[in-house]
Parts: C-alpha cells; structure tokens; sequence
C-alpha cells in the first residue's frame, strides 16, 4: 500500500470540524490577547487534549500571505549539498531568508528552523514548502508560525 504524502490543503471554513475551527480560535486568542491556553480553551468551549492534538495542523490562511513572515522547522539528513537546495528553492521562489539556524548533526540528522519573508514577487508559498518537503534527505516539515 503507497503510503500518502503530507499535503497541505486549503479548505472552506465551513467543510472544516467544529474542533478544528474551536482550536484556530484559541490560538488566535493566545496569540492576540496573551490568554492562557487553559484560559483560552475554555473560553471556545474545547478540552487541552483536543487543543494540543491539533494546535501545530490549523493555521488560517490569511487572503494576502505576500508581507508576512513564515517560519518552518525541517528534519534532514547530513547530505551535503541538501541546506543548498533548501535555500536555492526559497530563493527560486524569490522568497527572502530572515533568519536560519541549522543545529550540529547528530546521528546524521540535523535540525533547520528557517524564517522567510514572502513579498509581492513570491510564487505560491505552499508550492515552496510542498517543494522543499519532497526534496531528498528532508524527513520532516512543520509549519511553526505565518506572522
């Protein structure tokens, strides 16, 4: 059996589980008025186990990404060359690098957290990271914030 690949989607608001959209809630409470994730998962009505199950999988797509920072943590493998394509890609979709930190390998993986600002001539941004996720050495993907 294949195994499925790790997509991202854009899906209406309205197709999406109430949970889900109770969870995109409270990080925006936490985010905008510093509330407490207890506090802030009270206030829309979900449990902390449903709140950390699914806070790092819903983030809102904002209608103009162009101007704002995305930042993504990725896992791969101590292949040289492999930082190269991760940072041409981003710079092949005229994105523009923030900030990198890349951790010493250990046990031949290391640890890439990277910040990048999309501007007005940025291609799709979900195409660059969906790009960058099947690039081979990289084992993992996460979205950590879009400011």
């Amino acid at each position: 059996m294949e195994q499925e690949e790790n997509k991202y989607y854009v899906v209406n608001k309205k197709a999406l589980p109430e949970v889900l959209l109770k969870v995109a809630r409270a990080n925006t409470l936490i985010e905008t008025t510093k509330m407490s994730i207890a506090e802030a998962t009270e206030e829309v009505g979900i449990s902390r186990s449903s709140y950390y199950k699914y806070k790092d999988d819903i983030i809102p797509l904002r209608d103009n990404m162009r101007g704002r920072t995305l930042t993504f943590v990725l896992s791969m493998a101590d292949e040289p060359g492999l930082l190269s394509l991760v940072l041409k890609t981003v710079a092949d979709y005229r994105a523009n690098i923030l900030t990198i930190h890349q951790t010493i390998p250990v046990n031949g993986v290391a640890s890439l957290t990277l910040s990048v600002d999309i501007l007005p001539t940025t291609g799709d941004s979900s195409k660059m990271v969906e790009e960058i996720e099947k690039l081979q050495g990289v084992r993992y993907l996460k979205i950590l914030s879009r400011e």
